[in-house]
């Protein structure tokens, strides 16, 4: 391709492979000294945007000496500036800085703007940030005089970095849009990217994640548009994704970054940039031992770039791995005491957190004059930063009350530090990033719980566990009206899988995994970036004298672990009182046991071993121990910690017999309590395929609904099966389905055209009143963030159903026929879907199987 010498060198950062072989080209028509210089750098910066530094070095020396056989000084003076600039990325920052010093000597007006703009670009990789800051002034100054809109924008987008590396964010996002704007004018592809890339930063920075993933994925777009792979979009992503709590997320992110930068391709600056993210990852999913690895590695290669800025952030990432290793003594106090205040120095965001990790073991050294001053410095407040920092500072506060023994002031700032992530959980549309980032908040939770079990305040203890339980089900997931895109998506995604289901695995063809894994990231990515559209304001603390009034004589049982201690408070006839139940260790195993049973008795196996009662009663004694004497003949709501969502209730002989509704918090069955059946009472009945058992089923309920809407054979399709579902009073689903714990928002019910997943769901604008799932697993949920449950049936909470019954064991199908037609015989006499489910389970007969699948399900809501 030809092009002109004067357009080389936009195109260079624009589009770096048309670049490289447009300069080729000139250089082969051997041109004069001052069009070849033109062309070498040209190249060079080419080679600089597809990772391949040392050759372009190699040109950019090329383009040097030519400039200075040119005899042009300003030629000589604009491939200095890329020479230096370059080095310095390269990790070759003292040379680097020589050369743009000279430079800034034969410069003047314009160019020398440019200079100035390539040096601060050196000083910004060394940490010198108020130093680069005034070149970008005095950069800014000069280009706008001269009309050179591409290099104000360059400039623009440098300052807004620095902007945004000392907390200003606001400055940083109105640079990062100008320059944008001044890049799209100017038709520079690759560079309005990276204005994409640093205003979801700038978001990120905010606390604003789904404006900060959707800023990265355009940023995505636009580098793939041009042919480039970017580390620093890998590097950015990672730290996104790890403050939405997707931890296994931004390691696999991470990781690929690494190999992708094993073949030495990737400057020794970016290196150790992506080993420093990588490092950090490592240490948010629980490995330690890599992250300190990583750590050092960065810190090395750091030291030797004369990156202090740099360095001083991976000697705490490295001190904290060590931490988290279990090490202690007062050797790594000192070591994080002397970091800390170095952080503090250089202005970095991880300051605080140095502060709070030197004040934990300067506790557990006993040494309260040193953690008192150190968790004095971590609670500073400041109104720029995110929430998550803004509790991570309350944290800081309420540790250093409670050393102090200042109680209500613990409590205060315990109250205020979940505030903050309120406020940053309804920022968000999405249920998952709800759900995961709850997590931020476990810690002020934990210490307003045990200083409530201190004083056995049985009514201290359910308010701060309902403060901090399932707050992501409290609002519904926001969805953009009419996403065509997600809506394609899904269906294709549909068509895939059921393409892959129906053939054999030896002829399936990879193509079709690789499409439903490419699907998959396309729902996740475009769901995730749904912003919140509430006022910003949380429910508010749950109402006890409510809560009671409308239990009546109902028992609410509330199970928290504290410390590996599993505590119950039950509220029932206007008391509350607190029992200590056991470990959770033992709790947690007991319910396995039960289940690994159940799945045994389902489908007929051995039938030697402990029977079920024996069982029941184990799970029982681990799960509840004394309360199960104190319930009297109650009716009683279950409200278990998320990990342990999946227990068969109805195994419990204390509970066998009577009506025992389970939720995520005692909130979410006031609210469903309260919730009215829709005037319209329609009856929606659903049969997936290759479910023999599902035709009788589906058959016996069409006698007793005979107004139904029936789907089967064909018309079970997703898009069908949404419209009757919306609003429905009493809907009953009979097909296969699927619990995905690697990804449970892919958890699924298999229609005529594939799988129905929660994804879907969450399209409903009110789910039926109450949902019947005679499906394997509908009832499962994965435990994330605090104490949070991602799953099908959870997914429907938000969105209106009051009653859900589902499976937390996989069944036998034709064991589930009789126990549904015998629900369904009571809902229509009136009962609610917990006394339905009762009473049929009382007429289940001596059959081990059917005995089996009626302890399987569970009543979820009121």
């Amino acid at each position: 391709m030809t092009v002109a010498p004067e357009d080389l060198l936009p195109l260079a950062l624009s589009r770096p492979h048309d670049a490289i072989e447009a300069a080729q080209e000139l250089l082969a028509g051997q041109p004069d000294a001052e069009t070849a210089s033109i062309a070498h750098q040209a190249g060079g910066i080419g080679l600089r945007q597809l990772g391949e530094v040392d050759a372009a070095i190699r040109e950019l020396r090329k383009a040097l000496r030519l400039a200075e056989e040119s005899g042009l000084p300003e030629r000589e003076a604009d491939v200095l500036a890329t020479l230096g600039a370059t080095l310095g990325r390269a990790g070759r920052s003292r040379e680097g800085l020589a050369r743009l010093d000279r430079a800034v000597e034969l410069s003047r007006g314009a160019l020398a703007g440019r200079v100035f703009l390539r040096r601060a670009d050196v000083l910004l990789v060394l940490g010198r940030h108020r130093e680069a800051l005034e070149d970008l002034r005095l950069a800014i100054t000069r280009l706008r005089r001269s009309g050179d809109q591409v290099w104000e924008a360059r400039s623009r987008n440098y300052r807004g970095f620095i902007q945004l590396a000392l907390g200003g964010t606001r400055q940083a996002d109105a640079d990062f849009d100008e320059a944008g704007r001044l890049y799209a004018a100017a038709g520079q592809e690759f560079e309005y990217a990276e204005t994409r890339q640093n205003r979801g930063m700038a978001a990120f920075a905010r606390g604003d994640l789904p404006a900060a993933l959707q800023f990265l994925g355009e940023a995505a777009e636009g580098f793939a548009g041009v042919g480039v792979v970017w580390p620093d979009l890998a590097i950015d992503r990672c730290a996104v994704l790890m403050a939405a709590g997707l931890t296994a997320e931004a390691l696999t992110e991470a990781d690929e970054a690494i190999g992708r930068m094993e073949p030495g391709g990737v400057p020794a600056a970016k290196r150790a940039e992506v080993l420093f993210t990588a490092a950090t990852a490592a240490l948010a999913v629980g490995d330690p031992a890599t992250a300190q690895e990583r750590a050092e590695q960065a810190r090395r290669l750091f030291s030797a770039q004369r990156r202090s800025w740099w360095s001083v952030r991976a000697s705490m990432l490295r001190l904290e791995a060590q931490y988290r290793a279990g090490e202690r003594g007062p050797r790594l106090l000192r070591q994080v005491v002397r970091t800390a205040g170095r952080l503090d120095e250089l202005s970095t965001a991880e300051a605080s957190a140095a502060h709070l990790l030197a004040g934990r073991l300067a506790l557990s050294e006993g040494r309260q004059r040193t953690a008192d001053r150190q968790l004095e410095l971590a609670g500073r407040l400041s109104k720029e930063v995110p929430p998550p920092v803004r509790s991570a500072a309350w944290l800081g506060r309420a540790l250093r009350a409670e050393a102090r023994g200042e109680v209500r002031r613990m409590l205060t700032a315990c109250g205020r530090g979940l505030d903050a992530l309120d406020e940053y959980r309804l920022m968000m549309g999405a249920t998952e990033l709800r759900a995961r980032t709850t997590g931020h908040g476990a810690e002020l939770a934990e210490l307003a719980l045990r200083e409530a079990l201190g004083r056995d305040d049985a009514r201290g203890l359910l308010t701060w566990a309902e403060r901090w339980r399932a707050t992501a089900l409290t609002v519904p997931p926001v969805r953009p009206p009419g996403d065509e895109q997600l809506i394609s998506d899904l269906a294709q995604l549909r068509d895939v899988v059921q393409r892959l289901e129906s053939t054999p695995e030896p002829i399936r063809p990879p193509s079709l995994e690789r499409d439903r894994r490419r699907l998959e990231a396309a729902v996740r990515d475009r769901v995730l970036r749904a912003q919140g559209n509430n006022s910003g304001q949380s429910e508010g603390a749950l109402d006890l004298t409510e809560l009671q009034d409308e239990l009546g004589g109902t028992a609410l049982v509330e199970l928290i672990d504290i410390g590996g201690t599993l505590h119950a408070v039950v509220a029932a006839d206007g008391e509350l009182v607190r029992y200590e139940v056991g470990p959770m260790a033992t709790a947690a195993v007991e319910v396995e046991r039960s289940r690994f049973r159940l799945r045994w008795l389902a489908h007929g196996r051995s039938k030697s071993g402990p029977s079920l009662e024996v069982l029941g009663k184990r799970l029982g004694d681990a799960i509840l121990g004394p309360v199960q004497d104190v319930l009297g003949e109650r009716a009683v709501v279950m409200v278990p910690p998320a990990s342990l969502q999946a227990v068969p209730w109805a195994m419990v002989p204390a509970l066998a017999d009577r009506p025992v509704n389970v939720v995520a918090s005692a909130a979410m069955w006031l609210r469903a309590q309260r919730l009215r059946p829709p005037a319209d009472r329609r009856v929606v009945l659903v049969l997936g395929p290759g479910l023999t058992a599902g035709r009788a089923e589906i058959n016996r309920l069409t006698e007793l609904y005979p107004k139904a809407v029936v789907l089967r054979d064909g018309d079970a399709t997703a898009e069908r099966v949404l419209h009757e579902l919306d609003g429905a009073w009493i809907a009953h689903i009979a097909a296969h389905g699927t619990f995905r714990a690697d990804s449970p928002l892919f958890s699924s019910l298999r229609l005529d055209d594939g799988p129905l997943t929660v994804y879907d769901f969450e399209r409903l604008r009110r789910a039926p009143y109450r949902l019947v799932l005679s499906s394997c697993d509908s009832g499962l949920a994965k435990p994330v963030g605090a104490d949070e449950l991602l799953g099908l049936s959870s997914s429907l909470v938000p969105l209106g159903a009051a009653g859900i019954l589902a499976s937390v064991v996989p069944v036998n199908d034709p064991a589930t026929v009789p126990l549904m037609t015998a629900v369904h015989d009571h809902l229509q006499a009136g009962r609610s879907l917990a006394e339905a489910f009762a009473l049929a389970r009382s007429t289940a007969g001596a059959d081990p199987v059917a005995d089996a699948a009626g302890r399987s399900f569970v009543a979820l809501g009121a």
